[in-house]
């Protein structure tokens, strides 16, 4: 029997606590790597409410990341930087699976930790901390896909995801494991945030809806050009689908006054389109609407 990993969770928000409650109802170990300051009063069990289930489990909390077979990084982009702080000691990790929004994080974090020890993954769900180490669960799925380089280290956890409800893929092909969350999530999370709706007030109104659709066309081609195999006619087919009351980390970041993942998420789009001389209109659009609301003092655009 394969002996179970030892799990570190940075970033203690909807997805790391997500991520830390399943993984301990599996069996495994896990420690919550929290800022220093909130490590004495928060909780040693996480409380998740899911559509897999509601359950209560044990874990461990540092203000370091402890040795670790897998040191999993679920901070917001905008706070990547501050949090990789309480990683003192990289080489007692055996392996960093970043869960960020966007593509940009990955250079970064193997220009600091080497590209061996980075497996690229994306997940798509919705899901957020109420309190601390209360998690809740609010999209019907939670879909996790990783490089298939990782397969060898995260084989049966992928396995144990699976058991409890998670939809999981291995994809041989970077570009198209991280454009293709990114292009479905740059065109939810930027209407969604400029007009502060849900997914199911942007698909029966024909403006926001033609706005997003045409946002996923515009990404799916930069994605092409930075070759990644993307089927925007797919990407729509499953957009349409969703939930309609689903509301994006970005809407929720601006409706409470905190730092929208902007650039993570447009960026890499407004920067690929520029490079590739692609038109983006509506995306750009979309972006400048965005800027407007929270009132940015400079923009993505420029």
């Amino acid at each position: 029997m394969t002996q179970p990993l030892h799990h570190a969770i940075l970033g203690a928000g909807g997805v790391g606590g997500l991520i830390g409650a399943c993984l301990a109802h599996s069996g495994a170990s896990v420690t919550l790597v929290l800022k220093r300051e909130s490590l004495d009063g928060y909780p040693r069990q996480l409380r998740l409410e899911s559509p897999f289930g509601n359950f209560e489990v044990e874990i461990s909390c540092a203000a370091e990341a402890p040795p670790a077979d897998v040191l999993w990084v679920t901070v917001k982009a905008t706070q990547l930087e501050p949090a990789l702080a309480a990683l003192t000691n990289p080489a007692s990790v055996q392996a960093i699976v970043p869960l960020l929004n966007g593509v940009d994080h990955l250079a970064s974090l193997r220009s600091k930790y080497g590209a061996d020890r980075v497996i690229p993954a994306t997940i798509a769900v919705e899901t957020e901390r109420v309190a601390p180490g209360h998690i809740i669960h609010r999209s019907p799925f939670a879909r996790l896909n990783v490089l298939s380089a990782g397969r060898p280290l995260l084989g049966d956890t992928v396995q144990q995801f699976q058991a409890l409800g998670f939809e999981c893929r291995f994809i041989d092909d970077e570009p198209t494991l991280m454009w293709s969350k990114l292009v479905f999530l740059a065109a939810f999370a930027l209407t969604t945030t400029a007009g502060d709706i849900t997914t199911g007030e942007i698909l029966t109104n024909p403006s926001w809806r033609n706005l997003g659709l045409s946002c996923i066309r515009e990404a799916s081609a930069v994605a092409v050009a930075e070759g990644a195999r993307i089927d925007a006619d797919a990407v729509i087919a499953s957009v349409v689908k969703i939930p309609g009351n689903m509301r994006s980390s970005m809407q929720k970041d601006v409706a409470q006054g905190k730092p929208p993942e902007l650039d993570a998420i447009a960026g890499p789009i407004v920067r690929g389109a520029r490079r590739h001389g692609i038109a983006i209109p509506c995306t750009k659009e979309l972006v400048a609407m965005v800027e407007r609301r929270i009132g940015a003092a400079s923009s993505l655009l420029a």
